[in-house]
């Protein structure tokens, strides 16, 4: 069972923790556990009632109501909301709920309904990204554990991949070479860069998670790929991003190489030439459509 700051329910939930302890205080919503030293914690109930309710809040529902509300009835009203809302933050809330629960129907089902109503490219970019964020900064912080993270990565993961064996590749246009680096796992963002490039029409030739140098040397002169493109988010470690990106600029210096991550962006790197870094992975649309624009002027 994971425990809770008040702080903690505070990111999760984006209600103030002063607003949670008057809650406390006047509609006993939440009943605060204490360890042996008299802190204060909250556990897994207690995170899942306040991310309902905050949801329900955030929709109109008056607080007074809600406190004389059974959990299930709560839960209902949850759903009935997120069905029809389509409010992004009421989406990202109610992907959250899922994550906590490990709700692995109900996930799927917020997800497929954005799909449907607004698109991949659109609930990946304006729903899926930003749950990333947040889950991400709650992951390092220590408020969810790695298993509720792999949980929902695992479940985005597998809508990305059944969105690109979508896209078929009816040739010419250009050759990407996309991998990760030796020891880099987290795979979101170069899946969706996978996305978009065969979306374009051009070929994408995918190595994935972890790609031994060696590997990735025995494809690229195999392939001869146009454009390189990989992610760093903890794989070089920051001490050794520099030397990584000049040695990829050498190595294939004939490709222009497009490098993003939480590694690269922001950080005081002199990129050479052949390399191109994206603040976020998300410009590649509009890179790729510089590339469009060259092609139609040849």
């Amino acid at each position: 069972m994971s425990t809770y700051s008040i702080k903690d329910l505070e990111q999760l939930s984006g209600i103030k923790a002063h607003t949670l302890r008057i809650w406390e205080q006047r509609y006993n919503l939440l009943m605060p556990k204490r360890t042996d030293t008299n802190i204060r914690y909250y556990d897994d109930a207690d995170l899942k009632l306040i991310l309902n309710v905050a949801l329900l809040n955030d929709n109109g529902f008056k607080i007074s109501k809600i406190a004389g509300m059974s959990f299930e009835s709560i839960r209902e009203e949850v759903v009935k909301l997120t069905d029809k809302s389509l409010t992004h933050d009421d989406q990202i809330h109610a992907l959250t709920i899922c994550m906590i629960e490990m709700d692995e129907e109900r996930f799927d089902k917020v997800l497929s309904t954005n799909i449907l109503k607004i698109g991949f490219e659109q609930t990946m970019l304006n729903i899926i990204y930003p749950f990333m964020s947040k889950i991400g900064v709650l992951w390092q912080t220590g408020a969810i554990n790695p298993a509720q993270e792999h949980f929902m990565s695992n479940l985005i993961r597998q809508k990305l991949i059944v969105a690109i064996d979508a896209q078929v590749y009816k040739g010419g246009r250009k050759k990407f070479l996309l991998y990760l680096p030796d020891g880099e796992h987290h795979e979101i963002s170069i899946l969706f860069a996978a996305y978009l490039i065969k979306l374009k029409g051009h070929k994408v030739i995918y190595l994935g998670q972890s790609t031994p140098d060696d590997d990735l040397i025995s494809v690229y002169n195999l392939v001869q790929p146009e454009y390189l493109l990989t992610v760093i988010t903890t794989s070089p470690s920051p001490e050794n991003v520099q030397e990584y990106i000049d040695t990829l600029a050498k190595r294939f210096s004939k490709s222009e190489i497009i490098v993003s991550g939480y590694q690269i962006v922001g950080q005081e790197i002199r990129f050479p030439k052949n390399v191109k870094a994206l603040n976020y992975i998300r410009q590649i649309k509009e890179y790729l459509e510089q590339i469009d624009e060259i092609l139609v002027e040849r």
